[in-house]
Formats: C-alpha cells, sequence, structure tokens
C-alpha cells in the first residue's frame, strides 16, 4: 500500500517541482547575468552605474513593457506603443513651444497618445481588424504622419533658455531622493499590478485572452473590453513620451519605437514566472531587469554592438525555451 501511494505521488511531484523549475527560470536567468557581469564587467556593481541602469535602461522601458502586458494580457499585441509615445512626445514638446502651462501641455500630451489607442479601438473593436493588423497600419501611419508634421522628419527642439523648470523636473528631478522617472515608474507598476489582479475589469481582460468566447457568453461586451484596453495601452504609453522628451528636451520623430522590440521581448519574458504562461506584471518587470542588465553589462565588457543584440536574442530564447520545456514537461508528468 505504501509502494501503491509513493508511486501514485511522484507524478505530481515531479510535476510540482516542474512547474517551479518553469516559472523560477527567469529568476534563476536574472541572478545568473548580474553575478557573471559583477564578475566580469568594470564598474557593473558600482552605486553609480546600478541607478543608471535603472533610470536609463529600465524605468522607461518598464513603462512601455507593462502598456504591452495589457494588450498581450488581452489575447492581442500593440505594435504602434511607439507610435503613442511619440505623438505624445509632439504634442507635449508643441503646447509648451506655445507658451502654455507644463500641466496643460502634459495632459494635452497624454490625450495626443491617448488618441492613437483610439484609432486603434476602432479598428480592432469597431470594424473587427486583427490587433496585429490594426496596430501594424497604425505604426506606418503614424510615422507618416509625424513625417508630415516635421517637415520630412526634423526634430522639434525647445531652446535651452526657455525651458521652464516644471518641464525638465519630469525627467531630471527627485523626490524623496529618487529619480522622477523611477518613481513615475514605481506608480504604474503598482496600477498596473492592482488593475490586472485586483479588479473586474482586469479579470475580464485576462478572462479575454485566455478564451474571449467565454467573456462573449456571459453577457459582458467585448467591444468595449477591448476598446477600454487599447486606450489604456496607448494612454500608459504616451507617459513615456513626456518622461522621454523632458529629459532630452527635443522631439525626434519616430523615435518611441526603439522601445517596441524589447518590450515585447520582456512581456513574453515575463510569462514564464506565470505557471500558466500567462502576461503577469511582476515577470514584465523582471524581464526588463533582464534586458537592461544584459545590455549594460555587454557595454560595460566592450562588446560590439552588433554582438550585444546577438546576445540579447539568445537570451531571450533561452528563457523562453526553458520555461516552455518545463511547462511541457511538468504537464507530461
Amino acid at each position: 500500500m505504501a509502494v501503491s501511494s509513493l508511486s501514485q505521488s511522484a507524478p505530481s511531484v515531479a510535476a510540482t517541482l516542474g512547474k517551479a523549475a518553469g516559472r523560477y527560470a527567469l529568476v534563476a536567468a536574472l541572478a545568473a547575468v548580474f553575478a557573471l557581469f559583477a564578475a566580469i564587467a568594470p564598474g557593473f556593481l558600482s552605486g553609480a552605474n546600478l541607478l543608471s541602469v535603472l533610470v536609463n535602461n529600465v524605468a522607461l522601458l518598464t513603462i512601455v513593457a507593462i502598456a504591452m502586458t495589457f494588450a498581450v494580457s488581452a489575447g492581442g499585441i500593440d505594435l504602434s506603443v511607439g507610435t503613442a509615445i511619440d505623438f505624445a512626445s509632439f504634442a507635449f514638446v508643441s503646447l509648451v513651444l506655445a507658451g502654455q502651462p507644463v500641466a496643460l501641455a502634459a495632459l494635452g500630451g497624454l490625450a495626443g497618445g491617448a488618441l492613437v489607442g483610439i484609432f486603434n479601438a476602432t479598428l480592432i473593436a469597431g470594424i473587427g481588424i486583427s490587433p496585429f493588423l490594426a496596430t501594424l497600419g497604425t505604426l506606418f501611419v503614424g510615422r507618416s504622419v509625424q513625417q508630415l508634421l516635421t517637415n520630412g522628419g526634423n526634430p522639434v527642439y525647445l531652446p535651452p533658455t526657455g525651458v521652464p523648470e516644471a518641464f525638465r523636473f519630469l525627467g531630471h528631478g527627485t523626490i524623496a531622493g529618487i529619480p522622477v522617472p523611477l518613481v513615475a515608474t514605481l506608480l504604474v507598476v503598482a496600477f498596473a499590478w492592482v488593475v490586472l489582479s485586483r479588479t473586474a475589469f482586469g479579470r475580464t481582460v485576462i478572462a479575454t485572452g485566455v478564451q474571449a468566447s467565454v467573456v462573449r457568453y456571459s453577457g459582458l461586451s467585448l467591444p468595449s473590453i477591448t476598446a477600454a484596453t487599447y486606450i489604456l495601452v496607448s494612454l500608459t504609453a504616451a507617459i513615456v513620451g513626456l518622461i522621454l522628451t523632458s529629459t532630452v528636451t527635443v522631439y525626434i520623430p519616430s523615435s518611441g519605437n526603439a522601445f517596441l522590440l524589447n518590450a515585447i521581448g520582456a512581456t513574453f519574458i515575463g510569462t514564464t514566472f506565470d505557471r500558466h504562461g500567462r502576461p503577469n506584471v511582476p515577470g514584465t518587470v523582471l524581464g526588463v531587469l533582464l534586458l537592461g542588465i544584459v545590455a549594460n553589462g555587454l557595454l560595460l565588457s566592450g562588446l560590439n554592438f552588433y554582438w550585444q543584440q546577438v546576445g540579447t536574442g539568445l537570451l531571450i530564447f533561452s528563457v523562453l525555451a526553458i520555461g516552455f520545456a518545463n511547462r511541457k514537461s511538468s504537464g507530461r508528468a
């Protein structure tokens, strides 16, 4: 009897261990690369460098990746988050140049980013175009609009002597000794976690991503949920447009697209942190940290830029492969 009981419990123990191994592959990878670069990269462990990683490599990408997490949680994707960043940046700079108060200009910037989400919502929830194709189209349209607004893609600079202090504060100020970009990132992460894990709307978004038909048959308005999600995605990404612009005091057309691929990578890396393989806020944050540390460590190691991209890509493949393999093996067990 004891042998029979033990043999029956062995598969469940193996499954539990397999799920745990898959879930914490991301944590193990993060610890491994941190230890590696602490050993081989000069200056990696210095306080100034670690703060630089958080402010320059992690903060803004985290916000964009959180925006992407909303979209992927709903079963879609948003390739136009960079467009939302750019529209917010352009509106912000233009209003400041026009002499508007910084607070009003910031609201205008957020509204500019939200317009991208409204356009996506119309295409996806209103017309029924797939999120991939709709947001890809928005990406191209947004790029063309920016070219038209800036006479072929010319940057829009703020004069060095005419930049309000409140404008600079978003990019260079501190709150209780913490840089404003990090404060904004912490607030966005906390907000996203509460929305997705503690609200009815968040649970509905996740249910939409898992099985949209169940949401539809439950009597909920699937188009309304989808529309609200994509507006929220663009509004979240627009925050980056404000901070980025106040940091460099210039609007550069299509600069927001630089965040796109890493945001997608961090979001999908983060799915390995969930036992069901779903997008989640803690996993996304860990994914961004992993990418940020790798980028900084490879740079300090003196590796050629192109090899840095190869290393980052291989790391993404490795984490996703380990997470998938462990979930698959635990499922077979």
